[in-house]
Protein backbone atom coordinates (compact mmCIF):
# COMPACT_ATOMS: atom_id res chain seq x y z
CA UNK A 1 0.00 0.00 0.00
CA UNK A 2 2.71 2.27 0.97
CA UNK A 3 4.28 1.64 -2.58
CA UNK A 4 0.85 2.71 -4.24
CA UNK A 5 0.71 5.59 -2.28
CA UNK A 6 4.30 6.53 -2.84
CA UNK A 7 3.64 6.30 -7.18
CA UNK A 8 0.57 8.21 -6.79
CA UNK A 9 1.43 10.94 -4.70
CA UNK A 10 5.50 11.54 -4.42
CA UNK A 11 5.15 13.74 -0.89
CA UNK A 12 2.54 14.79 1.49
CA UNK A 13 2.75 18.30 0.68
CA UNK A 14 2.59 17.73 -3.43
CA UNK A 15 -0.60 15.36 -2.58
CA UNK A 16 -1.55 18.25 -0.46
CA UNK A 17 -1.16 21.14 -3.36
CA UNK A 18 -2.99 19.08 -6.25
CA UNK A 19 -5.66 18.43 -4.07
CA UNK A 20 -6.13 22.17 -3.27
CA UNK A 21 -5.69 23.44 -6.49
CA UNK A 22 -8.24 21.02 -7.85
CA UNK A 23 -11.00 21.90 -5.34
CA UNK A 24 -9.94 25.56 -5.87
CA UNK A 25 -10.32 25.05 -9.62
CA UNK A 26 -13.58 23.40 -9.72
CA UNK A 27 -14.85 25.68 -7.26
CA UNK A 28 -14.45 28.57 -9.47
CA UNK A 29 -15.50 26.38 -12.81
CA UNK A 30 -18.67 26.08 -11.17
CA UNK A 31 -18.91 29.58 -10.07
CA UNK A 32 -18.43 30.92 -13.21
CA UNK A 33 -20.84 28.41 -14.93
CA UNK A 34 -23.45 29.59 -12.50
CA UNK A 35 -23.19 33.15 -13.80
CA UNK A 36 -23.51 32.21 -17.57
CA UNK A 37 -27.07 30.15 -16.69
CA UNK A 38 -28.77 33.50 -15.21
CA UNK A 39 -27.23 35.14 -18.25
CA UNK A 40 -27.56 32.95 -21.32
CA UNK A 41 -30.27 30.29 -19.39
CA UNK A 42 -29.07 26.32 -20.45
CA UNK A 43 -25.21 25.76 -20.58
CA UNK A 44 -22.92 23.40 -20.75
CA UNK A 45 -19.20 22.63 -20.65
CA UNK A 46 -17.56 23.30 -23.94
CA UNK A 47 -16.13 20.18 -25.85
CA UNK A 48 -13.11 22.90 -26.71
CA UNK A 49 -12.18 22.54 -22.59
CA UNK A 50 -9.16 20.95 -21.38
CA UNK A 51 -7.67 19.81 -18.28
CA UNK A 52 -6.17 24.02 -17.25
CA UNK A 53 -8.96 25.73 -19.86
CA UNK A 54 -12.54 25.57 -18.88
CA UNK A 55 -15.11 27.34 -21.00
CA UNK A 56 -18.87 27.68 -21.19
CA UNK A 57 -20.71 26.83 -24.09
CA UNK A 58 -24.54 27.48 -24.65
CA UNK A 59 -26.79 27.10 -27.44
CA UNK A 60 -27.86 31.15 -27.04
CA UNK A 61 -24.37 31.65 -28.41
CA UNK A 62 -23.43 31.36 -32.14
CA UNK A 63 -20.15 28.73 -31.31
CA UNK A 64 -17.61 27.83 -29.22
CA UNK A 65 -15.26 30.54 -30.06
CA UNK A 66 -17.89 32.89 -28.17
CA UNK A 67 -17.65 31.35 -25.18
CA UNK A 68 -16.65 32.73 -21.73
CA UNK A 69 -13.29 30.64 -20.90
CA UNK A 70 -10.95 30.12 -17.75
CA UNK A 71 -6.93 29.46 -17.68
CA UNK A 72 -6.46 27.69 -14.62
CA UNK A 73 -2.85 27.63 -13.23
CA UNK A 74 -3.03 26.48 -9.68
CA UNK A 75 -4.73 27.32 -6.51
CA UNK A 76 -2.50 29.96 -4.94
CA UNK A 77 -1.84 31.71 -8.74
CA UNK A 78 -2.64 35.79 -9.25
CA UNK A 79 -5.43 36.16 -11.34
CA UNK A 80 -6.02 38.41 -14.63
CA UNK A 81 -9.67 39.15 -15.42
CA UNK A 82 -9.04 40.00 -19.50
CA UNK A 83 -12.04 41.16 -20.90
CA UNK A 84 -12.76 41.77 -24.78
CA UNK A 85 -14.37 44.42 -26.65
CA UNK A 86 -17.42 45.96 -28.09
CA UNK A 87 -19.00 43.25 -30.81
CA UNK A 88 -16.72 40.59 -30.15
CA UNK A 89 -16.04 37.93 -27.60
CA UNK A 90 -13.28 36.16 -24.97
CA UNK A 91 -11.90 34.49 -28.42
CA UNK A 92 -10.37 37.77 -29.43
CA UNK A 93 -8.19 37.95 -25.89
CA UNK A 94 -7.26 34.23 -26.46
CA UNK A 95 -3.42 35.29 -27.42
CA UNK A 96 -3.05 37.65 -24.60
CA UNK A 97 -4.41 35.17 -22.34
CA UNK A 98 -1.88 32.31 -23.41
CA UNK A 99 0.88 35.00 -23.08
CA UNK A 100 -0.36 35.46 -19.28
CA UNK A 101 -0.89 31.88 -18.55
CA UNK A 102 2.66 31.22 -19.67
CA UNK A 103 3.37 33.98 -17.33
CA UNK A 104 2.20 32.25 -14.49
CA UNK A 105 -1.28 33.45 -14.09
CA UNK A 106 -5.15 32.23 -13.85
CA UNK A 107 -6.71 33.95 -16.55
CA UNK A 108 -10.50 34.71 -16.63
CA UNK A 109 -12.27 36.04 -19.89
CA UNK A 110 -15.42 36.95 -19.62
CA UNK A 111 -18.40 37.31 -22.18
CA UNK A 112 -20.24 40.83 -21.58
CA UNK A 113 -23.75 40.90 -21.80
CA UNK A 114 -25.50 41.29 -25.32
CA UNK A 115 -22.50 39.38 -26.48
CA UNK A 116 -21.73 36.17 -28.60
CA UNK A 117 -25.22 35.70 -28.94
CA UNK A 118 -27.32 34.60 -32.20
CA UNK A 119 -29.85 37.06 -31.30
CA UNK A 120 -28.64 40.23 -30.02
CA UNK A 121 -31.20 42.87 -31.12
CA UNK A 122 -32.93 43.60 -27.40
CA UNK A 123 -29.48 43.51 -25.85
CA UNK A 124 -27.95 45.88 -27.78
CA UNK A 125 -30.93 48.21 -27.92
CA UNK A 126 -31.03 48.04 -24.09
CA UNK A 127 -30.82 51.15 -21.97
CA UNK A 128 -28.97 49.81 -19.25
CA UNK A 129 -26.15 47.90 -21.35
CA UNK A 130 -23.27 49.47 -19.75
CA UNK A 131 -24.29 49.38 -16.29
CA UNK A 132 -24.58 45.62 -17.38
CA UNK A 133 -21.18 45.31 -18.46
CA UNK A 134 -20.15 46.63 -15.51
CA UNK A 135 -22.05 44.74 -12.83
CA UNK A 136 -20.89 41.63 -14.74
CA UNK A 137 -17.02 42.34 -14.86
CA UNK A 138 -18.01 43.39 -10.92
CA UNK A 139 -19.27 39.58 -10.68
CA UNK A 140 -16.28 38.47 -12.16
CA UNK A 141 -13.42 40.14 -10.60
CA UNK A 142 -15.66 39.23 -6.93
CA UNK A 143 -15.40 35.46 -7.84
CA UNK A 144 -11.54 35.81 -8.42
CA UNK A 145 -11.21 37.48 -5.16
CA UNK A 146 -12.31 34.59 -3.57
CA UNK A 147 -9.23 32.58 -4.61
CA UNK A 148 -6.75 35.36 -4.64
CA UNK A 149 -6.36 38.81 -3.54
CA UNK A 150 -3.48 39.33 -6.61
CA UNK A 151 -5.88 40.63 -9.16
CA UNK A 152 -5.43 41.92 -12.20
CA UNK A 153 -7.71 43.60 -14.80
CA UNK A 154 -6.95 43.42 -17.97
CA UNK A 155 -9.14 44.23 -21.60
CA UNK A 156 -8.83 44.73 -25.02
CA UNK A 157 -10.97 47.79 -26.53
CA UNK A 158 -14.13 48.06 -24.18
CA UNK A 159 -12.53 45.63 -22.09
CA UNK A 160 -10.54 48.18 -21.05
CA UNK A 161 -12.62 51.33 -20.56
CA UNK A 162 -14.51 48.67 -17.94
CA UNK A 163 -11.09 47.68 -16.09
CA UNK A 164 -10.42 51.30 -15.52
CA UNK A 165 -14.20 51.81 -14.52
CA UNK A 166 -13.79 49.25 -12.24
CA UNK A 167 -10.18 50.36 -11.26
CA UNK A 168 -11.18 53.79 -10.55
CA UNK A 169 -14.65 52.75 -8.01
CA UNK A 170 -13.19 49.96 -6.70
CA UNK A 171 -9.24 50.68 -6.00
CA UNK A 172 -8.30 48.23 -3.43
CA UNK A 173 -9.07 45.16 -4.96
CA UNK A 174 -7.06 45.74 -8.35
CA UNK A 175 -2.88 45.09 -7.93
CA UNK A 176 -2.54 46.11 -11.97
CA UNK A 177 -4.07 47.24 -14.79
CA UNK A 178 -3.19 46.33 -18.83
CA UNK A 179 -5.00 47.60 -21.60
CA UNK A 180 -4.77 46.73 -25.30
CA UNK A 181 -6.07 49.37 -28.06
CA UNK A 182 -7.76 50.94 -24.87
CA UNK A 183 -11.03 52.46 -25.53
CA UNK A 184 -10.41 55.74 -23.91
CA UNK A 185 -11.05 57.81 -26.61
CA UNK A 186 -13.17 57.63 -29.49
CA UNK A 187 -13.05 58.79 -33.35
CA UNK A 188 -14.03 62.40 -33.01
CA UNK A 189 -16.85 62.17 -35.23
CA UNK A 190 -18.38 59.64 -32.93
CA UNK A 191 -17.61 62.09 -29.77
CA UNK A 192 -19.11 64.88 -31.31
CA UNK A 193 -22.41 62.89 -32.56
CA UNK A 194 -22.65 62.02 -29.19
CA UNK A 195 -23.21 65.30 -27.65
CA UNK A 196 -26.18 65.64 -29.46
CA UNK A 197 -29.35 65.61 -27.96
CA UNK A 198 -31.92 62.76 -28.32
CA UNK A 199 -29.03 60.72 -30.64
CA UNK A 200 -29.58 56.78 -28.62
CA UNK A 201 -33.21 57.16 -30.00
CA UNK A 202 -31.79 57.81 -33.41
CA UNK A 203 -28.93 54.77 -33.25
CA UNK A 204 -31.48 52.43 -32.58
CA UNK A 205 -33.09 53.56 -35.82
CA UNK A 206 -30.22 52.93 -37.64
CA UNK A 207 -29.12 49.75 -35.93
CA UNK A 208 -32.90 48.46 -37.27
CA UNK A 209 -33.13 44.67 -36.67
CA UNK A 210 -29.40 44.15 -35.70
CA UNK A 211 -27.97 41.51 -37.27
CA UNK A 212 -25.30 39.22 -35.54
CA UNK A 213 -24.28 36.81 -38.49
CA UNK A 214 -21.00 37.84 -40.61
CA UNK A 215 -17.98 36.83 -42.09
CA UNK A 216 -16.24 36.97 -39.02
CA UNK A 217 -17.90 33.97 -36.36
CA UNK A 218 -16.03 34.84 -33.42
CA UNK A 219 -17.83 38.60 -34.28
CA UNK A 220 -20.53 40.56 -34.98
CA UNK A 221 -20.00 42.29 -38.01
CA UNK A 222 -20.59 45.72 -37.44
CA UNK A 223 -20.91 47.53 -33.80
CA UNK A 224 -24.14 48.89 -32.67
CA UNK A 225 -24.18 52.21 -32.46
CA UNK A 226 -26.46 52.39 -29.46
CA UNK A 227 -23.75 50.55 -27.58
CA UNK A 228 -21.39 52.74 -28.90
CA UNK A 229 -23.02 55.71 -27.36
CA UNK A 230 -23.19 53.45 -24.11
CA UNK A 231 -19.47 53.20 -24.44
CA UNK A 232 -18.79 56.92 -24.86
CA UNK A 233 -20.98 58.04 -21.73
CA UNK A 234 -18.73 55.35 -19.89
CA UNK A 235 -15.52 56.84 -21.50
CA UNK A 236 -17.05 60.20 -20.02
CA UNK A 237 -17.23 59.12 -16.53
CA UNK A 238 -13.78 57.92 -16.53
CA UNK A 239 -12.30 60.87 -17.65
CA UNK A 240 -14.69 63.12 -15.46
CA UNK A 241 -13.32 61.29 -12.53
CA UNK A 242 -9.83 61.77 -13.15
CA UNK A 243 -10.44 65.53 -14.16
CA UNK A 244 -11.76 65.79 -10.84
CA UNK A 245 -8.72 64.32 -8.85
CA UNK A 246 -8.70 61.03 -9.54
CA UNK A 247 -5.07 59.03 -9.95
CA UNK A 248 -3.83 55.36 -10.85
CA UNK A 249 -1.41 53.89 -8.36
CA UNK A 250 -1.58 50.57 -9.93
CA UNK A 251 1.27 50.01 -12.49
CA UNK A 252 -0.42 50.11 -15.80
CA UNK A 253 0.64 48.08 -19.35
CA UNK A 254 -0.51 49.96 -22.49
CA UNK A 255 -0.15 48.62 -26.14
CA UNK A 256 -1.84 50.95 -28.74
CA UNK A 257 -1.51 51.68 -32.53
CA UNK A 258 -0.79 54.72 -33.80
CA UNK A 259 -2.55 54.14 -36.64
CA UNK A 260 -6.01 53.34 -34.68
CA UNK A 261 -8.59 55.12 -36.21
CA UNK A 262 -11.20 53.57 -33.90
CA UNK A 263 -9.92 54.71 -30.17
CA UNK A 264 -6.99 57.49 -31.04
CA UNK A 265 -3.63 56.62 -28.97
CA UNK A 266 -4.33 59.92 -27.60
CA UNK A 267 -6.79 58.53 -24.83
CA UNK A 268 -4.63 56.20 -23.53
CA UNK A 269 -1.41 58.51 -23.55
CA UNK A 270 -3.55 61.62 -21.29
CA UNK A 271 -4.49 58.03 -19.04
CA UNK A 272 -0.78 57.73 -18.52
CA UNK A 273 -0.92 61.44 -16.84
CA UNK A 274 -3.08 60.08 -14.13
CA UNK A 275 -0.34 57.37 -13.34
CA UNK A 276 1.46 57.24 -10.46
CA UNK A 277 3.21 54.32 -10.05
CA UNK A 278 5.29 52.14 -12.55
CA UNK A 279 4.08 52.06 -16.53
CA UNK A 280 4.83 50.37 -19.60
CA UNK A 281 3.54 52.13 -23.18
CA UNK A 282 4.35 49.90 -26.13
CA UNK A 283 3.40 52.11 -28.96
CA UNK A 284 3.32 50.30 -32.78
CA UNK A 285 4.26 52.61 -34.79
CA UNK A 286 2.21 54.49 -37.38
CA UNK A 287 4.27 53.22 -40.32
CA UNK A 288 2.37 49.24 -39.77
CA UNK A 289 -0.77 51.11 -40.19
CA UNK A 290 -1.97 48.27 -37.56
CA UNK A 291 -6.09 48.64 -37.20
CA UNK A 292 -7.73 48.90 -34.30
CA UNK A 293 -9.02 45.47 -33.49
CA UNK A 294 -5.72 43.59 -35.20
CA UNK A 295 -3.58 44.61 -32.58
CA UNK A 296 -4.65 41.29 -30.37
CA UNK A 297 -4.18 38.90 -33.43
CA UNK A 298 -1.16 36.71 -33.94
CA UNK A 299 -1.13 33.82 -36.85
CA UNK A 300 -2.15 31.21 -34.93
CA UNK A 301 -5.37 33.36 -34.03
CA UNK A 302 -5.89 34.71 -37.46
CA UNK A 303 -5.82 30.91 -38.49
CA UNK A 304 -8.75 30.13 -35.93
CA UNK A 305 -10.52 32.75 -36.13
CA UNK A 306 -11.92 31.22 -39.57
CA UNK A 307 -12.59 34.77 -41.47
CA UNK A 308 -15.15 34.34 -44.63
CA UNK A 309 -13.32 36.51 -47.08
CA UNK A 310 -16.09 36.26 -49.14
CA UNK A 311 -18.68 37.79 -47.07
CA UNK A 312 -16.55 40.94 -46.23
CA UNK A 313 -17.02 44.24 -47.83
CA UNK A 314 -13.37 44.99 -49.31
CA UNK A 315 -14.15 48.53 -49.69
CA UNK A 316 -14.16 49.33 -45.64
CA UNK A 317 -10.78 49.96 -44.14
CA UNK A 318 -9.58 47.20 -41.95
CA UNK A 319 -12.24 45.08 -43.19
CA UNK A 320 -9.74 41.79 -43.28
CA UNK A 321 -8.38 40.81 -40.64
CA UNK A 322 -4.49 40.67 -40.36
CA UNK A 323 -1.56 39.55 -37.52
CA UNK A 324 -0.06 41.87 -35.89
CA UNK A 325 3.36 42.21 -37.05
CA UNK A 326 4.69 43.54 -33.41
CA UNK A 327 2.67 41.28 -31.75
CA UNK A 328 5.80 39.04 -30.39
CA UNK A 329 7.87 41.94 -29.31
CA UNK A 330 4.93 43.60 -27.65
CA UNK A 331 4.00 40.12 -25.87
CA UNK A 332 8.01 40.21 -24.63
CA UNK A 333 7.19 43.44 -23.35
CA UNK A 334 4.09 42.67 -21.53
CA UNK A 335 6.03 39.32 -20.25
CA UNK A 336 8.36 41.66 -18.82
CA UNK A 337 6.59 43.96 -17.58
CA UNK A 338 4.02 40.93 -16.06
CA UNK A 339 7.43 39.60 -13.91
CA UNK A 340 8.95 43.42 -12.86
CA UNK A 341 5.95 44.91 -12.14
CA UNK A 342 3.14 42.52 -11.18
CA UNK A 343 2.19 40.65 -8.04
CA UNK A 344 3.74 36.99 -8.58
Amino acid sequence: MKSLLHLVCLTTTLCFSALATGQSQFALNQSFAALYEQELGSTQKCLSSSANRYAVCSPALRGDGNAPFILFQQADSPIVVLTHGLSDSPFFVSAIADELYDSGYTVIAPLLPGHGLKDADAAMEDEQLAERWQAHLAEVVELALQSTDKVVLGGFSTGGALSMDYYLSNPDNVQGILLFSGALALNGNVESLSKLWGIKTLARLLDGDYQTSGPNPQKYPKVASFAGLELMELIRSIRERLEEGARVAVPVFVAHSQADQTTPIEGVQNLLTYVDADNTFYVIDEEYQLCHADLVVNRLLLEKMDFDKSRADLSETCAIPQVNPQFFPMARALRGFVEFALPQ
